[in-house]
């Protein structure tokens, strides 16, 4: 059964508002969804089960999804895997489990963010304005839009990331820390920064989100990730990227 919900507070009426899908087989946490993005500028598409989402997707546009981990007939991870296939649209992943494999098996599969159940109405909203301000632009733009270190090349216009002139499949989470590591390289940044300038939210205390998408960067472009030369932990303090030639 397909529901739709839209919202008409809008603060421009020239504003066309923000389509967002959102598939979850629990009515509450449709509601409470609804509830947290109803006097923004969005129009939701809300569905019950992964089927309904893939089906939703092909027939409309949407410039963000939020899709449950555990629905009927598809899962979220499949659904994240057969959009991500195919597009860059943002994904929030909904999870009532944390663990750390299920972190990292979203961000395999392209998730851009993940929230656990259960969560806050003002949680939600603000990751669904940070994910939207960075699609829009906000992030990084004061930064060059190519970043060469050594023999990696960060190019941020074609989103194309090339290792010894080989290019390197990154989830847009990921290039977006790794662009903002390399347009700063030798800083070093601790994990609240992180959230601020690539998630475009506040940090929230509880949540590996950065060590895990730094674990999945380390994998792609290091040649041992367990002795990291690119990107190094500084201990007690954060994360940088190296500096210099060839690594």
């Amino acid at each position: 059964m397909r529901l739709l919900n839209r919202t008409s507070n809008r603060q421009d009426d020239s504003t066309p508002p923000r389509s967002i899908l959102v598939a979850d087989d629990d009515p509450a946490i449709l509601r409470l969804v609804e509830v947290a993005l109803s006097n923004q500028r969005y129009e939701l598409t809300t569905v019950s089960n992964g089927l309904e989402a893939l089906k939703m997707y092909q027939e409309g546009t949407f410039e963000l999804l939020i899709l449950d981990v555990m629905m009927p007939y598809v899962d979220g991870f499949s659904v994240t895997e057969r959009i991500r296939a195919r597009s860059d649209v943002p994904i929030i992943i909904l999870t009532a489990r944390d663990g750390t494999d299920d972190v990292v098996h979203g961000f395999e599969l392209g998730a851009d963010d993940y929230i656990t159940k259960p969560f806050r109405a003002a949680e939600l909203l603000a990751r669904v304005e940070a994910i939207l301000r960075r699609v829009e632009g906000y992030q990084h733009r004061k930064a060059p839009p190519i970043v060469r270190i050594g023999d990696l090349e960060i190019d941020e216009p074609r989103h194309r990331v090339l290792l010894a002139g080989e290019e390197i499949n990154l989830t847009p989470m990921e290039f977006e820390l790794l662009y903002f590591l390399a347009a700063n390289a030798g800083q070093v940044f601790d994990r609240e920064v992180l959230f601020r300038e690539v998630w475009g939210y506040e940090y929230v205390g509880q949540t590996n989100l950065v060590d895990v998408c730094v674990r999945r960067l380390r994998e792609k472009i290091e040649e041992q990730p367990s002795k990291p030369r690119r990107i190094l932990t500084v201990r007690g303090v954060g994360y940088k990227l190296a500096e210099g030639g060839k690594l």
